[in-house]
């Protein structure tokens, strides 16, 4: 599998360390950077650019690491077509795939081991989205929303 990766500079080792094992692993990896840790550096540039090339790689995946993975996961769903789930353990990994047929997951390099990160990765780009149709459903919602700008009607046809 194409997998892309950016990062910041609170994540540029770990950055280094998956991609490393993601080639081990047999995954092609597309790194967007940053090319070498510099402490001063900004993750929208690298997070967007991450995000964009998933969108525009269809049967891809990303991967998107900072501090905490926050910045990087709101950054990361700026992009259209883009749904980004943030990994604390595997279940979470597994369940932005599996409910939210999440394209990209976030990580926080500060939060967790490499040891650990590398698992939640493995579980994201090995689980499959369920198709299940109430997810399919919300999913549908959201990508609407983000073309149009209206809302999803509230259930039972309430106002709000």
């Amino acid at each position: 599998m194409r997998v892309h990766i950016g990062s910041d500079h609170a994540a540029y080792e770990l950055k280094e360390h998956l991609v490393r094992h993601l080639e081990e692993q047999g995954h092609e990896v597309v790194d967007h950077g940053p090319p070498a840790l510099d402490p001063q550096d900004d993750y929208p540039p690298y997070v967007l650019r991450t995000a964009q090339a998933v969108v525009a790689d269809r049967g891809s995946l990303g991967v998107v690491l900072g501090g905490s993975g926050n910045g990087e996961a709101i950054a990361a769903n700026k992009v259209q077509g883009v749904r980004a789930a943030l990994a604390w353990n595997e279940d979470t990994a597994s369940l932005g795939r599996q409910h939210n047929d999440a394209n990209v997951v976030s990580i926080g390099a500060r939060q967790h081991t490499h040891d650990e990160a590398a698992r939640f990765v493995e579980v994201f780009l090995e689980t499959p989205f369920s198709g299940d149709a109430r997810h399919q459903r919300r999913i549908d919602q959201m990508s609407e929303y983000e073309k149009t700008g209206e809302l999803p009607p509230l259930p039972g046809g309430a106002e709000g």
